[in-house]
């Protein structure tokens, strides 16, 4: 009770300054008064415990079961099913991850709106599971790169600068309607619940494999995360364009 008692003291502490912010240009800036303050109370207290509870969580429940799957693959020696276990965390945490969602609904209405799709409920919904879909896939595949990056050593400086050229090719090539859209989506896969996952998955395997450090080599992955999504939309968005 008395850690639980800390950790809302800690999500007190953190959410002060964005409060705090708020406040000031509330008040001082735009200089109106407060609507529905109890609520405003009350939405901030569910907030916190909210918060405190999302951690809790991932310390009691969705880091040990990251590491200790990363390692259990790991001692097997079984890279086959490693990679295949990398590639089904990055895609079912990314299908699911709640901001891509909202940034996918997000781009099925502009679409429709810019008359790109149909505006109709199909339309927005399938543009928006495309790209989901899209996204998820090419998250498992980052973290298979990263998987393999921690198990034969490569050096992981390279390999994001390399991404990132690639990254600006890609854009001067891509349709101008989709370049927004895949750096929005590189960044909402790195979110609530990819990123607890994904970071456990690395030091999980980084401690388990004899010669790499979990402070060098376990993380990494969150970058691969967020490069990939910027690639394959933009080539879907050439491919589309193409056909």
């Amino acid at each position: 009770m008395a850690y639980f008692g800390r950790m809302i003291v800690g999500s007190v502490r953190d959410l002060t300054p964005l409060i705090a912010v708020i406040l000031i240009f509330q008040l001082f800036v735009l200089r109106q008064p407060l609507d529905n303050l109890l609520a405003l109370v009350e939405g901030a207290i569910f907030v916190i415990i909210g918060l405190t509870l999302f951690i809790y969580g991932l310390e009691l429940a969705l880091f040990p079961i990251g590491e200790a799957l990363a390692t259990g693959l790991a001692r097997r020696g079984s890279v086959a099913w490693l990679l295949a276990f990398a590639f089904l965390l990055g895609f079912g945490t990314t299908i699911a991850e709640p901001a891509l969602i909202a940034v996918a609904g997000e781009a099925a209405a502009a679409a429709a709106l810019t008359d790109a799709i149909m505006d109709t409920d199909a339309a927005r919904a399938n543009y928006a599971l495309g790209l989901r879909l899209t996204v998820a896939f090419s998250v498992g595949t980052a973290l298979i790169l990263g998987v393999v990056r921690i198990v034969a050593g490569w050096p992981l400086a390279r390999m994001i600068v390399s991404g990132y050229v690639l990254v600006i090719l890609i854009t001067f090539l891509a349709p101008a309607e989709t370049i927004g859209i895949a750096y929005d989506s590189g960044g909402v896969t790195t979110s609530t619940i990819t990123v607890p996952l994904v970071t456990a998955l690395g030091v999980g395997l980084s401690s388990s494999l004899s010669g790499r450090n979990p402070m060098t080599d376990g993380f990494g992955l969150i970058a691969f995360a967020s490069l990939t999504p910027m690639i394959f939309v933009m080539a879907f968005g050439i491919l589309v364009a193409w056909i």
